[in-house]
């Protein structure tokens, strides 16, 4: 069970859909990656799965008192999944990555450092080597290009997995599909600054990847539409004061 009378300094979220045989080994990274930031906790949200991906995670759980599971009883997405992590997390800060081991969790000490710095709401990871087929690749560059070019958003890789934000700013974006994909922009829009931190890109442990379709730029027009109207009509709200 976790302990729920020490609040964690981080809460890791990792949506996951059908990856039984990725559990393990990225718990494991997890844990080591996580020692020198404790207390933390770890959110598997098992997003619909259809395997024993739900057992694996109980199974390791049994050892591992910050290890937590939340369940849909059906594939919501992964903006979704990340959601309901977020919502379930008890720290101040999140760190989300994929569940299927391509994100390394080496990276997440320099992730939470850089928001050290109070004027930094989100710390982007950027994938270099990365291990997808040509044909992804393309999609991907295209998507981030026109993205790039129309908010603005000075990063080059929204799609890395791999992001350390605060909980509190995260929570108040609008939520749609495919929101994970346009966090830099969105933080900005409430005027915090973005760090980028370089991570390396690894082939997935196991299976076949069941999350990163939204990066092929006709499936998300509609939505970078939405979020350029939304960045257009932002508008700062003075500090008030009560008179008394």
């Amino acid at each position: 069970m976790t302990n729920l009378s020490i609040s964690p300094r981080i809460s890791v979220v990792v949506p996951v859909k059908n990856e039984a045989l990725n559990i393990l080994p990225l718990v494991e990274e997890i844990e080591r990656a996580c020692a020198p930031l404790a207390p933390f906790e770890v959110v598997y949200v098992d997003d619909g799965s259809t395997d024993d991906t739900g057992q694996r995670v109980l199974s390791a759980r049994a050892t591992r008192p910050w290890l937590r599971l939340m369940r849909h009883e059906a594939s919501c997405g992964q903006s979704a999944a990340v959601r309901t992590g977020v919502h379930a997390a008890r720290a101040p800060i999140v760190i989300t990555l994929d569940g299927d081991g391509q994100n390394d969790p080496a990276f997440i000490p320099q992730l939470v450092a850089a928001l050290d710095d109070p004027a930094v709401a989100l710390a982007a990871g950027q994938r270099v080597g990365r291990k997808d087929g040509t044909y992804k690749k393309w999609q991907s560059r295209i998507a981030n290009g026109v993205r790039g070019r129309i908010l603005k958003d000075g990063t080059r890789d929204t799609g890395c997995g791999l992001k350390a934000f605060r909980r509190d700013v995260y929570l108040r974006l609008p939520y749609f599909d495919a929101l994970h994909r346009f966090m830099p922009a969105l933080v900005k829009r409430e005027g915090y600054r973005i760090a980028h931190v370089d991570v390396v890109d690894r082939p997935r442990h196991a299976g076949r990847s069941n999350y990163g379709m939204f990066d092929r730029l006709w499936v998300g027009i509609l939505d970078l539409a939405g979020v350029w109207w939304l960045i257009r009509r932002r508008r700062r709200v003075p500090a008030a004061q009560e008179i008394v």
